[in-house]
């Protein structure tokens, strides 16, 4: 009989084999491609081609915007007539109706909250989501769901997954854009790569505490001219290749091999992409850069639209960090819808007077909702048992509320929506199956949704 060293020591060598079948496995599977962001065929016909995400950060309120709730305003002040989550931000007290009144517009006949006057004339190009729910009450786990897929753990963005599923269309710009991104709640990690090949991680425009007007891609206009640079270049590939050549594929290497090739592209094709001057002035007043109120996020909406008829596969603009209304409901919900409703149906008729609509989907929404009871005199906590945001565009049926909350919008109830859901069903209108898209990592394969998500089919046009 064999003691626990004896085997131990006999079966070493077998151990050394099986962790290099593992690590020839990960090889095989993440093949290392000549140009990792030419553009990729999807998996079937896709519907959209690529995505423009409009982030409200801070959890904005689904019953004072998309979700009107008549027995909310009923029953104001009244105790909540059922049992709280166990898990909340902190202590919530009885029933706060929505200071803002509500109407239905449009064919479809949607509720809209005043706040949105200019969005809601837009209603029957929405498909809104009433009954989105997550996993985490705190803004920086349920940050890095909706944009991971994970609350706890460090995992590759949505756009990051996407862009390496589809590459991009433009080889002069990067496929994932992001504008003004947030530098609080998991920062950077909302838009990295991860342990995906570091060419799909996002490119910054700017940050948060940029505005709009001066949020540029840095460095974009060295002081070396371009023939130097070329020859830089190529002198570091022949150098870079010349080590794969010893050591085997690199892919690390190859990202920043084409990183460098890509930054290089982009000195030509990036500083009069980011030149609004040249649109009409028609098209700037669309977008409410004539006023002061709306002029920072409608810089960001119209770089979105350029950015998505240039090719670039996924663009976020971020309006940060303002929808976290724990006091100063009313005044407060009022100041950032407008700061954002002008722009974002501009954004939209923009889109579609183009016929970019038909192939681009827009993403609207925040990490998570808020309490329909108070928090003190004039405030919600965050939710994130139920809550809205809505699609338009390519693949989505328009005009359509889908999914419901409770009588008073505190749990989803109807057609419930998760974010493994909600990131199923962008992944399959561009065309990718969730559970194919995968990466092999640390001896397993990776997706975006995990082990759950199912494609909401019930908005599909």
């Amino acid at each position: 009989m064999l003691t626990r060293r004896q085997m131990l020591q006999s079966s070493a060598l077998g151990f050394g084999n099986l962790a290099l079948a593992g690590l020839l496995a990960e090889a095989r599977a993440n093949e290392v491609r000549a140009n990792p962001l030419e553009p990729r065929a999807p998996h079937f016909m896709p519907r959209a081609k690529r995505v423009i995400f409009l982030f409200m950060h801070g959890g904005p309120s689904q019953v004072d915007t998309f979700d009107y709730k008549p027995l909310l305003q009923r029953d104001d002040g009244r105790p909540l007539p059922f049992a709280r989550p166990r898990v909340v931000s902190s202590p919530t007290g009885n029933l706060l109706k929505s200071p803002f009144r509500f109407a239905q517009y449009g064919q479809s006949g949607q509720w809209v909250s005043e706040v949105f006057p200019h969005v809601a004339s837009r209603v029957d190009d929405l498909c809104i989501i009433r009954s989105m729910h997550g996993s985490n009450s705190r803004h920086g786990g349920a940050l890095l769901e909706l944009h991971t897929g994970s609350d706890t753990f460090v995992r590759p963005s949505m756009g990051s997954w996407i862009t390496y599923g589809l590459g991009t269309e433009n080889q002069n710009l990067p496929g994932f854009i992001t504008i003004c991104p947030t530098l609080t709640h998991g920062g950077v990690n909302n838009y990295a790569s991860a342990f995906l090949p570091a060419v799909y991680h996002g490119t910054p425009i700017g940050n948060a505490a940029t505005p709009a007007e001066r949020a540029t891609i840095p460095f974009i206009a060295g002081p070396t001219p371009r023939g130097i640079q070329r020859m830089e270049l190529d002198f570091l590939n022949q150098l870079n290749r010349a080590r794969m050549a010893r050591t085997g594929p690199d892919s690390a290497l190859e990202s920043r091999i084409a990183s460098f090739e890509l930054a290089f592209r982009m000195q030509a094709a990036a500083p009069e992409l980011q030149d609004i001057s040249r649109e009409t002035p028609a098209t700037q007043r669309l977008y409410g850069l004539d006023e002061a109120a709306t002029r920072n996020f409608g810089r960001q909406c119209l770089m979105a639209r350029r950015f998505a008829e240039r090719g670039v596969r996924f663009i976020q603009v971020t309006h940060s960090y303002k929808w976290d209304q724990h006091g100063n409901l009313r005044r407060d919900v009022a100041r950032n819808a407008l700061e954002v409703d002008k722009p974002i149906a501009g954004l939209l008729a923009d889109l579609k007077s183009r016929g970019l609509l038909d192939d681009t989907l827009l993403v609207w929404g925040g990490e998570f909702g808020r309490t329909p009871t108070a928090q003190g005199r004039d405030g919600r906590d965050h939710n994130p048992q139920g809550f809205t945001m809505w699609l338009a565009g390519a693949g989505v049926r328009p005009g359509l509320a889908h999914g419901s909350t409770d009588d008073y919008g505190y749990y989803a109830e109807g057609d419930k929506v998760h974010f493994h859901d909600l990131h199923a069903t962008i992944l399959h209108l561009l065309g990718l199956d969730h559970e194919r898209l995968t990466f092999r990592y640390a001896g397993r394969d990776f997706r975006l949704t995990d082990v759950r998500g199912e494609v909401v089919r019930g908005i599909l046009a």
